[in-house]
């Protein structure tokens, strides 16, 4: 039972040969990356960042949309048949305002939209 722990000259023979072939394999790979990075371009330079425009930042836009409304047909409709995007802007752009006590989800003890 003595036999199977390794002699101390063993041990470290073992490390050297594990060892050795992992630190040249770093190496290698640190050496590739600084040439693959060579080749890289450059990071852009203060010229050529994106500029706010002439105008100031751009303002967010808010409008209401509203749905298209398919028709009744008889036949099945197709991805063809349909438009681009689903819906339009709506004719009414008034905002909808809160209203008190017109809040909540259903079951949550508010009344609703008056």
């Amino acid at each position: 039972m003595e036999n199977l722990a390794l002699s101390g000259g063993l041990a470290a023979g073992l490390i050297l040969i594990v060892g050795l072939p992992v630190v040249g394999g770093l190496i290698w790979a640190v050496s590739l990356g600084i040439k693959i990075r060579r080749n890289e371009p450059p990071p852009p330079s203060e010229e050529d960042q994106p500029r706010l425009p002439e105008g100031g930042p751009v303002r967010e836009q808010q409008e209401r949309r509203e749905p298209y409304e398919l028709s009744r047909r008889e036949d099945r409709l197709l991805p063809h048949d349909l438009r681009g995007h689903g819906s339009t802007t709506s004719r009414n752009q008034r905002r909808r305002r809160w209203h008190p006590g017109a809040s909540g989800s259903f079951g949550s003890g508010g009344s609703g939209h008056r």
